[in-house]
């Protein structure tokens, strides 16, 4: 089970990394970022098939998806100036939350 949760949580890290790719392969133009995004999506997508052996699919999808969706968020406010608006933070907050309570109950 613990195997299953660390394949999750790689897969829902890596997922960070493609969308971050898609932000700089311009549409799957530029070689060099759409490379790195085909790698982390690829990384993601086998991670999170490892997880669903053993995990229930929604709550291995609802957490990976949660962790993509935060992490793009925190990556967006810090390096692409995005807004930190208080009630978007929040709402981060509000997915880490919903995401541990998946894990956890």
């Amino acid at each position: 089970m613990n195997y299953a949760w660390t394949m999750v949580f790689f897969a829902g890290f890596f997922e960070i990394f493609m969308a971050l790719g898609l932000k700089f392969n311009a549409g799957f133009t530029r070689f060099w970022p759409s490379l790195f995004t085909f790698f982390f999506g690829t990384l993601s997508f086998y991670s999170l098939s490892q997880s669903i052996q053993t995990l229930p699919m929604g709550t291995a999808y609802a957490v990976w998806t949660g962790i993509g969706a935060a992490g793009t968020a925190i990556i967006g406010m810090y390096l692409f100036g995005e807004s930190c608006h208080i009630l978007r933070i929040l709402c981060i907050l509000m997915i880490i939350a919903g995401v541990s309570g998946l894990k956890f109950l």
